[in-house]
Order: C-alpha cells, then sequence, then structure tokens
C-alpha cells in the first residue's frame, strides 16, 4: 500500500457508442491528457461507458411484461417494462418498495434495479431507453486490460465501478463490479498492527475502496469524466476478479 495516490481524470473524454472500442479512446484521450501509462497504473472506467460500448441499451416498446412483472411494477411503482428487464438481469428479487427493488443480480452483487439506469444516455420520450449493466463486468475488464496492454505496451490493473447503496447506510458509494490484474482484497490477516496484536480479520476490499475514490472524482451527473487513472496505490498484481468480493449467502446477515 502507498501513503500517496494520485486520482488523475481524463478530461475530454468523448461519449461512448455502440462498437466504440474504449482501449483505442483510453490511449487517445490519455495522449490529449499529456499521459502515459506506468507500471502498476490503475484505470477506474464508469460501468456506463463500458455497457455503451457494448450496446447494452434496450428499448422499452421492445419488452413484453409477464405477470411478476406488472405484480412487482404495482408494487415498486414503477414501468412494468422496466421491471421485466430487472427480472431478466437478475437471480432473485430481495426487496421491493416504492421507487425500488433491490435484487440479487445475475453476476452475484446485491443492486437497486439490477444496476440499469436511464441517466447520462439520451433518450426519446415517445420512445424510450434504458441501459443495462455490461454482460461480464470481469471479462470487459480483462479483455480492456489486454487490449491496452498491446496497445501501451504497459498493462494496467483494471476497475469497472458503479455507484451503489449499503443497507446500513444512507447514500451511495463507488464500488467495484468488474477488475482486472490486481488483488481486490488486501488480505492482513495475521499481520501485526503498530502494538504487536496479531490482526485477525483484517482484509480490506482495496477494489472497492479505489472504486469509491476514483467515483468522487467521475461524479455523478454531468461531469463527463468516466475515466480515471489511479496512480500510487500500489495493488497488489493477481488473476483474480471482482467475484472475490462477494459475500458468500451463507454468511450474508442481510438476506
Amino acid at each position: 500500500m502507498s501513503a500517496r495516490l494520485e486520482l488523475i481524470p481524463l478530461e475530454g473524454f468523448p461519449e461512448v457508442a455502440p462498437g466504440d472500442d474504449l482501449a483505442t479512446l483510453i490511449h487517445a484521450s490519455l495522449e490529449h491528457n499529456g499521459l502515459q501509462l506506468q507500471a502498476g497504473d490503475v484505470l477506474v472506467l464508469a460501468q456506463k461507458i463500458v455497457s455503451k460500448a457494448e450496446n447494452r441499451y434496450r428499448r422499452l416498446a421492445e419488452v413484453e411484461p409477464g405477470e411478476r412483472a406488472c405484480e412487482l411494477a404495482r408494487q415498486a411503482d414503477k414501468d412494468p417494462r422496466l421491471v421485466e428487464l430487472i427480472l431478466r438481469e437478475s437471480r432473485e428479487v430481495l426487496r421491493v418498495r416504492k421507487g425500488v427493488i433491490i435484487v440479487e443480480h445475475r453476476e452475484g452483487y446485491v443492486h437497486a434495479n439490477a444496476g440499469i439506469d436511464r441517466s447520462n444516455i439520451q433518450n426519446d420520450s415517445a420512445d424510450p431507453r434504458v441501459l443495462l449493466l455490461p454482460q461480464d463486468c470481469n471479462a470487459s475488464a480483462a479483455r480492456l486490460r489486454e487490449a491496452l496492454g498491446a496497445r501501451c505496451g504497459i498493462a494496467p490493473q483494471i476497475i469497472i465501478n458503479d455507484s451503489s447503496g449499503r443497507a446500513w447506510r444512507v447514500g451511495t458509494v463507488g464500488l467495484a463490479l468488474g477488475c482486472a490484474g490486481l488483488d481486490p482484497l488486501f488480505n492482513q490477516i495475521g499481520d501485526c498492527d503498530r502494538f504487536g496484536n496479531r490482526l485477525e480479520v483484517t482484509e480490506p476490499a482495496v477494489a472497492d475502496e479505489l472504486a469509491a475514490a476514483a467515483s468522487l472524482v467521475q461524479g455523478q451527473a454531468a461531469e463527463g469524466l468516466p475515466v480515471v487513472l489511479a496512480r500510487g496505490a500500489r495493488l497488489r498484481p493477481a488473476t483474480g476478479d471482482a467475484r472475490t468480493l462477494l459475500r458468500p449467502r451463507e454468511q450474508d446477515m442481510f438476506r
């Protein structure tokens, strides 16, 4: 771990369209910002640009809601077509109240409305559409890391982040939906603190911590800063991914 961390947004990043090559866009944006990748650099990407590049748009007019979707839509006061998409992207519905449906996403993390969103996308009120999360955030992160390594000569560690609520706190924070090239957990169990006490449960979720830090820079509205270069984090390299951060159901005290 490092005592100094820089978070550098890639300013002037272009709007992403379906089929765009994110590695090409990021490489060009790094040059535009006068930056070159260094060993140990981490790139944190807002999931929305990954979803856009992967064309994860869905037009509500093309969705036929089922009986279950209509029932949940009445409970949550939502468009039944949107609820149908939420169900398709989920393994299980965990909680429902007006305005929100909490689900276990098909990728395993617990998320409001399966992460489906209408913000920061162009829309037509007569033909509304929504944006789903990437098909597989970890696979997307791995592909991007490989492509940037080939293009830039250095393969950065990658985190794909999104904002999420928490069961025990108000507000949202950034968290890692996918990552590549880094160990998302820093296992310190067995280490000693400053007073010689042996640590028994200390295991910081460093990918989530960095995802949250980058989210402060990215913003949530019209900032237009979906990619942040994190320098100095010194995260441990690894071949695992963000699935390491998923708490086993038998240990989940909120389900």
